[in-house]
């Protein structure tokens, strides 16, 4: 958990606990917790939402590339300056990173179990991911929950910051409605290898997958959905607070499940998979669901050998 995080933890007003006694529990230096934060940057949001918007259609680009490439387009920025708000965005260049990079102490990693696994009904596999979302005089984070085979939403969150708690609520909130999958996919981040996220996992009784470092391969179908929500909603609305990016990132996943046709889905949208699925046809998996005719198997969806990596993500870019 980040130095913000923790201090976004803090109670000032804990009857038992002084902000000095907390910030020694929580290691947290006290100068950083009385000292009000900066106010935003307007010229950082503007850098922020063209980082983002060229981050997401190329996200394999680290903060060398993208600093060159937006002084290029006429937004001088260096690269130091990139990398501070990449990280202040929550996100960082999907690529090989060395060995000595490490996830959160005392995390446990999980191992990618989707390689070269066929997933043809909904239910066998269920994913999760953050996306950055600008907004007028800020920005917001977005967890979705969502089935790889049908590609639905299952359940989305925003937050303000990158706390583990409103992954927690999406997830819990998905097993609720729509039962429990056989496999987990996330990240590695601390959001979601933290006992908080994984715990409710284990006891739903699902198989927790995580993909290897970097490997945005590892989940493309969410990668994928960021792209579309960003490209055919966020962008070309400009929400000017939080209130407004909810209601509109609202209508805008309703209309992606319910209506969005996909062509990989034989043009039959993803909630009509998922709900087809789980009345029991050869595609649907789901405790407890009611039997049905079966219905046609879905495409088979196989998780990026490395053999067809390579062409997945020229297709990928290219639509």
């Amino acid at each position: 958990m980040s130095a913000s995080d923790r201090r976004a933890k803090l109670d000032r007003s804990h009857p038992d606990l002084s902000i000095r006694r907390q910030c020694r529990m929580m290691n947290l230096a006290r100068s950083g917790v009385y000292r009000a934060p900066s106010p935003a940057n307007d010229n950082d949001l503007e850098a922020m939402r063209r980082i983002d918007a060229l981050f997401t259609e190329r996200p394999f680009f680290g903060a060398r590339r993208i600093a060159r490439t937006l002084s290029e387009d006429g937004f001088p920025i260096d690269r130091k300056r990139v990398r501070r708000l990449m990280r202040k965005m929550g996100i960082e260049a999907l690529g090989p990173k060395p060995k000595t990079t490490k996830p959160a102490p005392g995390h446990k990693i999980y191992p990618y179990l989707l390689r070269d696994l066929k997933i043809e009904r909904t239910g066998h596999v269920w994913a999760a991911d953050i996306t950055y979302i600008p907004i007028g005089k800020g920005f917001l984070y977005l967890v979705a929950v969502i089935d790889w085979a049908s590609r639905a939403v299952l359940s989305w969150r925003l937050s303000n910051t990158m706390d583990a708690s409103f992954c927690v609520e999406a997830l819990e909130e998905a097993l609720a409605r729509y039962g429990r999958p056989e496999i987990f996919n996330t990240d590695q981040g601390s959001q979601f290898t933290g006992a908080a996220f994984t715990s409710v996992l284990i006891d739903a009784g699902v198989r927790i997958s995580m993909d290897g470092r970097g490997r945005w391969m590892d989940n493309v179908f969410i990668e994928r959905l960021w792209r579309s929500l960003k490209h055919e909603d966020v962008y070309l609305k400009g929400y000017a607070d939080g209130l407004e990016a909810r209601a509109g990132i609202g209508e805008w996943i309703a209309f992606y499940n319910e209506r969005r046709l996909h062509q990989g889905l034989g043009y039959r949208t993803p909630m009509k998979v998922f709900r087809e699925g789980s009345a029991g046809g050869t595609c649907g998996h789901v405790d407890n669901a009611p039997t049905a005719t079966p219905n046609p198997p879905c495409r088979a969806l196989t998780t990026c050998p490395q053999e067809v990596q390579k062409q997945q993500q020229t297709e990928f870019l290219a639509a």
